[in-house]
């Protein structure tokens, strides 16, 4: 698997940890210091079924600064992938490839889910 993070971010602290916690391997990646290419987004993209606004971190100040609100709407889908490899800042995160499989952001009800919760607890 693929974890990308940004490590002073909360929910990606608390993503790795559940990782951690349920004793799965990950590669990490920091997303700043090496930003996802345009082609690994539009593959992330394709293979997560999410609707591609999904991988902007809309709560980001870049993202707010940039009024990327406003201009999204009428940018095609290549020019988006395209923004968001141009800083890792813009992207939703963590991320989490494992094959077909792509998570972002972190909430554990929905990993769990995804995992088949087929974790045990202790």
């Amino acid at each position: 698997m693929l974890f990308i993070e940004y490590p002073k971010c909360t929910t990606c602290k608390k993503a790795k940890k559940w990782l951690d916690d349920n004793g799965l391997s990950y590669t990490d990646r920091h997303i700043v210091e090496n930003n996802p290419t345009a082609d690994e987004i539009k593959e992330w993209h394709q293979k997560s079924g999410l609707e591609l606004k999904k991988f902007f971190n809309t709560s980001g100040l870049l993202y707010k600064s940039m009024n990327l609100k406003e201009k999204l709407p009428t940018m095609s889908d290549e020019e988006k992938y395209e923004l968001l490899a141009s800083n890792g800042m813009l992207v939703k995160r963590p991320v989490l490839v494992d094959g077909d499989r792509v998570l972002l952001g972190f909430k554990a009800e929905k990993w769990e889910d995804s995992f088949n919760n087929k974790f045990i607890r202790e």
